[in-house]
């Protein structure tokens, strides 16, 4: 019986030989592998690749955009500054023009008050002679009203009127003259 058991009992195989459907799988994972590699894999790797370098430029974009809006922003308080300056510079101007607008002013109304002043000086002093002529002439007839009085004869020669009123006048004004001092 030792022979048929031997026949029946089927030969035990070596692990480490590699029997035929092992060959046959290993040659269809190949051919996926093949197939994943020119087919399948290549377009994954295009669209991750193109996805990488949309994100890329969109975070070169922002950093641009971040430039921008920081050089905006420099330029905007360079601005802002400049404009303080104008107007500085300007608020300064108005107080220089009106400062020189007041001092023309000023010295404008001293020209005009002193020619006012000189007018009345002068209109005064044309008033005080046309009075002192006036004066002189009614001082003039008193006189030689009151000589002609005194002495009882009258004294209508103009001529002699004339020189009695002028004596008469030169040693009044001798007299105030000699009184004030």
């Amino acid at each position: 019986m030792a022979s048929v058991t031997s026949q029946l009992v089927p030969l035990q195989s070596n692990f480490l030989v590699p029997n035929g459907t092992f060959l046959v799988e290993l040659f269809a994972f190949l051919i996926m592998l093949f197939i994943l590699a020119k087919y399948v894999i290549p377009p994954i790797n295009k669209a991750m690749t193109a996805r990488q370098e949309a994100i890329r430029r969109q975070f070169e974009e922002l950093d641009e955009a971040k430039h921008e809006a920081e050089s905006a922003g420099e330029e905007f308080r360079a601005q802002i500054a400049d404009a303080r300056h104008e107007a500085a510079r300007i608020r300064e101007d108005a107080r220089e023009q009106g400062a020189a607008i007041i001092a023309e002013m000023k010295e404008q109304a001293q020209a005009e008050a002193a020619r006012i002043v000189e007018h009345a000086h002068a209109q005064i002093e044309a008033d005080r002679k046309a009075a002192v002529a006036s004066l002189r002439n009614e001082v003039g007839t008193l006189a030689t009203t009151l000589a002609g009085r005194i002495v009882g004869e009258a004294l209508e020669d103009e001529a002699r009127q004339s020189r009695v009123v002028e004596r008469f006048l030169a040693d009044l004004d001798a007299s105030a003259t000699s009184g004030a001092n």
